[in-house]
């Protein structure tokens, strides 16, 4: 089978490669799904696991991706709860060969259903990015209707999603990102927009939450408008600045079968709408996550062409 295949972590984007691989095998209560769209993070090159397996040796050969929506073609034993010809979405395992393949293992639980009306490619935009904003906002910084949220990032993959959750939640929602991103913030439902290159971040006043995805002078400039009991929230890295009276949180995201079926639901709904930047064939993803490369949203890989 193809997939994407990564050896040097130097190279970063540019090491990416379309190889034929074998195609994969289910351990107890995993599943074989056939992609049909797959998300990959940049960032994930530098992630610990995409060069380590589970007991912490390397993998001379890695495959990438971890937000998948495809088909169910085989089940491993012990696997309950999914069945063969369903149409699944969810993460692949960080220390796994992920989901730039034509196939990949994934443990059942890390799935979930996907309705007949929602398309691969919208499914695949869902996982980390919808898992991140909920359990960024409301796991951990408990955010609460009336409050004040501030997100970085507001009109990415992430930053566009918590948007949305937390203005139907009936928070006031300040977002943050470069002018191009503005009336995307606006549009999503932000009730303000700070320019990080011409605006003071500071002006944005004080929040009863910040949301976090840059990290940098940015997050560090952010933990002085967190109010007394306010939670300061970011997936980059441990927080060095911490609000005077409050929390500081840094977290990886977790597979939630239960929530991925909710936020499949408010995209049904039409209550959530993850923004998909473009979508490439497997072959191009080299050079759609090349630097000069990116564009606003999510960028999905069809892997399965009219899938």
């Amino acid at each position: 089978m193809q997939a994407i295949t990564v050896r040097d972590r130097a190279a970063g984007a540019a090491g990416l490669t379309l190889s034929d691989i074998p195609h994969p095998h289910t351990a107890e209560n995993d599943v074989i799904v056939r992609v049909h769209a797959a998300g990959f993070t940049p960032g994930e090159l530098d992630w610990p696991g995409t060069w380590t397996d589970r007991a912490g040796r390397d993998r001379a050969l890695s495959v990438p991706g971890h937000e998948l929506s495809g088909v169910v073609t085989e089940l491993g034993y012990g696997t309950t709860g999914l069945t063969v010809g369903q149409r699944v979405f969810g993460l692949a395992d960080w220390t796994r060969d992920g989901s730039l393949a034509e196939y990949t293992a994934v443990e059942a639980r890390n799935l979930a259903p996907l309705p007949a009306d929602i398309d691969h490619t919208v499914a695949a935009a869902l996982p980390i990015s919808g898992l991140t904003a909920w359990q960024g906002l409301f796991d951990h910084a408990r955010l609460k209707t009336g409050q004040t949220v501030l997100i970085h990032g507001a009109a990415g993959a992430v930053g566009s999603i918590a948007v949305q959750l937390a203005r139907e939640l009936g928070a006031r929602v300040i977002g943050t990102g470069r002018a191009r991103d503005r009336e995307a913030a606006l549009g999503l439902g932000a009730g303000a927009f700070v320019d990080l290159q011409a605006d003071r971040l500071e002006d944005a006043g004080q929040v009863d939450v910040v949301f976090d995805v840059i990290g940098g002078e940015v997050l560090e400039r952010s933990a002085p408008l967190v109010r007394d009991g306010g939670t300061l929230v970011t997936i980059v890295g441990p927080p060095k600045v911490r609000p005077a009276d409050g929390r500081a949180i840094f977290f990886v995201v977790e597979p939630d079968r239960f929530r991925l079926a909710d936020l499949a639901e408010r995209v049904r709904s039409g209550r959530l709408n993850p923004i998909v930047g473009a979508v490439r064939p497997l072959a191009e993803v080299p050079s759609a996550f090349a630097p000069d490369r990116r564009v606003p949203g999510k960028t999905i890989i069809r892997v399965t062409p009219g899938g």
